[in-house]
């Protein structure tokens, strides 16, 4: 019987029917061949950290884990980094670093593949930057069959515009180009603010810097704003003490705690999330960029996140504020609302709009599915697009009107996997199945 692999938040497992750990493109593409010739399924995991069973399979289960190299620094400015794709956000950071580079931006965790951030379009805030997929300015693939392509921007420019957010669904990323920027510092300012004020003043506080986000409980009348600004200033880092009371303690130890309670006490959660609320404190500090956009993470939980026009998020708000009330089981995270540009890449959810990002939580083991769900009827009524890489319930039917691209991810899907060598019941279920010869499992 082969080894369950289970996700970061533990609700996704599956059985494959082998896990290989190859450590060259080459060894990739060995694999999905033999696999291809006999009609079975090859997916691939990296950092488990999708709250979506995009990455599970009986079949043949790939990590890259063992292809984490910086494999070259060049183009016109010397910022033009390749990597192998399993390399994760984190050790990429400090890589970067080494070399006097950085990402332009980031989301709040980096224990992800670049692989596997990148085609899920996963992102951070900026009104004035895109997600981690926009930033990538060439990649390597390994197709359905087990051919090796690559592509820039230079060299077949209309696959790497499809490809960088394929869901895995159209190969294997085994190399990615990231177009990266002079390491920069940011200046984090985090203040509690009035909850009616922020949402009156939407558009404005998103644009007030370069990088906004917000935090709110469900019923709170504050939020926790954090503008993160760049800045030539010296560093000014939280204390050693400062950062393990905020980050490990209070985000991370005390946070478990609460939520734990509120677990076993349904009654109390809103009193809970309004002691937390109340007990979020104003800071001030310069340091690394990395090192401010990303937070350790060891409360389990999960998560539903969707991306609107952001004309419309004060209203899709205002509706959750009221559907909670209902709930037969509350809350016990705070909502995270981040902004960011739009793109050209069909299957991004930010496809051709700017979009304002809405993401609910839950802690693992309180029920989950009524309040995602109710969030996802406002969001639909707003043509919301689902994070590829977290939890929703929409379907290929549901959402090919929502991408107006959805025909050109579609076609480079049969050109690229027309046997459906990389399909499972995620991507069955939401960009619909793909041709599979008879008697093939998925």
């Amino acid at each position: 019987m082969g080894v369950t692999t289970r996700n970061w938040a533990g609700n996704q497992r599956c059985v494959p029917t082998a896990v290989h750990e190859p450590t060259s493109t080459d060894g990739v593409a060995a694999i999905v061949r033999t696999a291809a010739q006999v009609g079975q399924r090859v997916k691939v995991i990296g950092g488990a950290h999708s709250f979506t069973d995009v990455a599970m399979t009986d079949g043949h289960l790939l990590s890259l884990d063992a292809m984490d190299r910086v494999i070259a620094v060049g183009g016109p400015d010397g910022r033009d980094v390749t990597v192998q794709a399993g390399i994760r956000l984190f050790e990429l950071n400090e890589q970067l670093a080494r070399r006097g580079l950085a990402m332009p931006n980031l989301g709040d965790i980096d224990r992800q593949s670049i692989a596997g951030a990148m085609s899920t379009a996963t992102h951070g805030t900026g009104a004035g930057l895109g997600n981690i997929a926009s930033m990538v300015v060439g990649l390597e693939l390994v197709t359905g069959d087990g051919t090796i392509r690559r592509s820039d921007e230079s060299n077949d420019p209309d696959l790497l515009r499809v490809a960088r957010v394929g869901l895995g669904a159209l190969g294997i990323v085994t190399e990615v180009t990231l177009r990266c920027v002079p390491a920069f510092k940011l200046h984090a300012v985090e203040t509690i603010e009035p909850l009616a004020k922020v949402l009156a003043d939407f558009d404005q506080v998103m644009h007030s810097t370069d990088h906004v986000e917000f935090y709110w409980f469900p019923g709170a009348r504050r939020v926790q704003v954090k503008r993160n600004t760049r800045t030539d200033a010296p560093l000014a880092a939280q204390s050693r003490v400062g950062y393990i009371r905020d980050k490990w303690i209070g985000e991370n130890l005390a946070f478990g705690t609460v939520c734990r309670v509120g677990r076993r006490f349904p009654s109390a959660a809103p009193k809970i999330a309004k002691l937390i609320t109340s007990a979020a404190s104003e800071r001030d500090f310069v340091d690394r960029s990395d090192k401010i956009f990303c937070s350790p993470r060891r409360v389990r939980f999960l998560e539903m996140e969707y991306g609107v026009p952001l004309p419309a998020v004060p209203e899709a708000l205002d509706r959750i504020a009221s559907m909670v009330k209902s709930l037969p089981f509350p809350p016990m995270f705070p909502i995270e609302v981040r902004v960011s540009q739009g793109d050209d890449i069909p299957l991004s959810t930010a496809n051709g709009r700017a979009s304002g990002w809405i993401a609910v939580h839950q802690y693992i083991g309180a029920p989950y599915e009524a309040y995602f769900q109710a969030v996802e009827q406002i969001m639909n009524d707003h043509v919301g697009r689902p994070h590829w890489g977290k939890l929703h319930f929409q379907t290929a039917a549901t959402l090919a009107d929502r991408y107006p691209e959805w025909h050109v991810f579609q076609s480079a899907r049969a050109d690229l996997d027309p046997t459906g060598t990389f399909a499972n019941a995620y991507t069955d279920r939401v960009l619909g199945p793909a041709h599979v010869p008879s008697g093939v499992s998925s």
